[in-house]
This record gives C-alpha cells, sequence and structure tokens, in this order.
C-alpha cells in the first residue's frame, strides 16, 4: 500500500490533500517529518546504523526518524517509528518536543516541517528490534562517541539532517 501524507500548508495547517510519497509537491505544500531523540540515565542516546541499501545515508548512524502518514500527528508519528524503526515502544509522558522548523526536503520534492522529539527512557539495548530493510545495528552513544563518529565520517552529518545538534546536547543537560 503506498505511503500517502497529508499536505501541509506554509503555516502548518492541514489543506485536506494528500500526497503520495515519492510524488513531486506543489511550490508552498509541506509534509510532516519526525526526528526522536532517545537518552537513557547514564546520558547515552539510542542511535542505530542504516542498512546498506544504496539509499540515503547508506550505512550511517542516525537517530529515529520518518513521515507522519495520513491522520498522524507528530507525537504519533514520533511514537509509531520508533516501534517500527527500532522495536520500542516509548512513553509519551517521558517526551517533549523539541524543536519545530521547516526547510526544503533532501530526498523529495517540496519542503516538511521537521518535529525533533526528545525522550527520556531506560531500556537495554537487547530490547531493540531492527527493521531489516531500514536498520542494521544499535547502540547507545555519549554525545563525545556521536561527535567523534560525526567527525570520522560515520553519522549523518548535522548539516544535512541535524542543523540543531549542538542545542540539542546542550538542552538534554537541563531539561531531562
Amino acid at each position: 500500500m503506498p505511503e500517502l501524507w497529508d499536505i501541509l500548508d506554509e503555516s502548518g495547517n492541514n489543506t485536506g490533500r494528500v500526497c503520495q510519497r515519492g510524488t513531486p509537491m506543489c511550490k508552498g505544500e509541506y509534509h510532516l517529518v519526525i526526528q526522536v531523540w532517545i537518552k537513557n540515565s547514564k546520558n547515552e542516546f539510542l542511535i542505530s546504523r542504516r542498512t546498506n541499501n544504496g539509499g540515503w545515508w547508506s550505512g550511517l548512524w542516525q537517530t529515529t526518524g520518518g513521515a507522519a502518514v495520513t491522520g498522524d500527528n507528530s507525537l504519533e508519528t514520533a511514537l509509531k517509528e520508533t516501534r517500527e524503526e527500532i522495536g520500542i515502544i516509548l512513553e509519551p509522558k517521558n517526551g517533549q518536543l523539541f524543536k519545530h522548523y521547516s526547510e526544503p526536503h533532501k530526498n523529495d520534492d517540496g519542503s516538511v516541517f521537521i518535529d525533533v522529539w526528545m525522550f527520556q527512557q531506560d531500556f537495554d539495548i537487547e530490547a531493540v528490534v531492527l527493521q531489516p530493510e531500514e536498520t542494521c545495528d544499535a547502540m547507545w552513544a555519549s554525545k563525545e562517541k556521536i561527535k567523534q563518529m560525526i567527525d570520522d565520517g560515520h553519522f549523518i552529518p548535522p548539516q544535512e539532517a541535524y542543523p540543531y545538534i549542538d542545542e540539542l546536547f546542550e538542552i538534554y543537560k537541563s531539561i531531562f
């Protein structure tokens, strides 16, 4: 079944129209994408490695994320994508919206609103269930480890997907 997205206007309001993933969107049309950062009580972040499938950022480490499908709001999408990509059920009470911004989308024609969620939740890495067509590994990593992975070219470049990463690492200390 094709993935359908709600088309949003420049203010983030649902237009009542939908777009099939991969179909070019018109100027002024947006869809919602979420990113989820999960931190444990050891101040480590859960990251996963993308499969080597030849797609965008193949083989690089990332945080969980994905596009909202028709009818799903931001939080529902954050919870669903986390469950689907890494098999973890997040508690909504453990999360909060960190950032909401828009930018041209690198994977599709059109633009996106990006909602970045922060969660504080503990679980063993063995609880992670990878989605073989998307992810092939997962680990808990400190912010220093993630920064080193970025420098070494093993993590999706922040300028391409996570322009807020330094702010996120700083804010996480004071919120959770």
